[in-house]
């Protein structure tokens, strides 16, 4: 893969303070991934994400993550503000958690109406979160339709994926796609259509295999690419270029 350009569609660069940004940044053009999307989960980190952007190859989102939609009310002005921004690529991540019980389903649900409103208005890509929250998200999604944008860090099986498709969404691969009892989630990757798949890390979370429970970072994307192509069939250089292609025409 030293000649193909990989896009982590998905990241949180310095979120954990545990690295410069500047080094991830580094070690994962070094490691032929030459685009990232820093995705921001509240006003302080989308504005975090916004300041990354001279970096080579770094674009950004503005969104307020699910579990602390509590402070929609308090955070929402800053991040309209910064999805205002001509240089902003998608809003998000934003969507549904019923995994945690930090914050109730319908203030979920009101910050995320807010955010679709708000990509419609701009004609920006969402990036949506959902765990344990397929059937609820999608209820909102088709009364909201049409809907543009990506299921981050996909994890559901054939029907979910159908739907998400079905509604418009691409299905974005993370580092469980490496691991070993995740068949079914391979499944899923080979049956997808080729223009609608993409990959991402959200580092510093969810390292792939050879690094479980170690620290994720943009560079070890091209793990997940290596599976990705493997369950369909491709040399990973095919699969970087699908990939690639497909995340330039969703984000721009």
């Amino acid at each position: 893969m030293a000649d193909m350009q990989v896009y982590d569609t998905h990241c949180h660069l310095g979120l954990d303070g545990k690295a410069p940004p500047a080094d991830e940044h580094a070690r994962a053009v070094a490691a032929g991934v030459t685009r990232l999307l820093v995705v921001g989960i509240d006003a302080a980190t989308s504005q975090a994400a916004r300041d990354l952007q001279h970096l080579a190859g770094v674009s950004w989102s503005a969104g307020l993550h699910p579990n602390d939609s509590t402070r929609l009310d308090d955070e929402w002005a800053a991040i309209e503000a910064l999805a205002r921004d001509p240089a902003c690529t998608a809003i998000g991540e934003t969507g549904l958690d019923c995994f945690r019980d930090r914050t109730p389903v319908d203030q979920q649900e009101r910050s995320l109406r807010r955010h679709l409103a708000l990509a419609r208005e701009l004609d920006l890509p969402v990036i949506f979160h959902c765990r344990d929250a397929f059937a609820p998200l999608f209820a909102v999604l088709r009364d909201e339709a049409p809907v543009r944008g990506v299921m981050h860090c996909f994890s559901g099986g054939q029907g979910e994926a159908r739907t998400a498709l079905d509604l418009g969404l691409l299905l974005s691969f993370a580092g469980p796609l490496t691991y070993p009892k995740n068949e079914a989630l391979r499944a899923v990757a080979a049956w997808a259509p080729a223009d609608r798949v993409l990959v991402e890390t959200d580092a510093p979370f969810l390292p792939p295999q050879t690094l479980r429970g170690k620290r994720n970072e943009p560079a070890f994307v091209v793990q997940t690419v290596r599976a990705l192509a493997a369950a369909r069939g491709l040399s990973p250089d095919a699969a970087a270029e699908q990939t690639f292609a497909n995340a330039l025409a969703l984000f721009g």
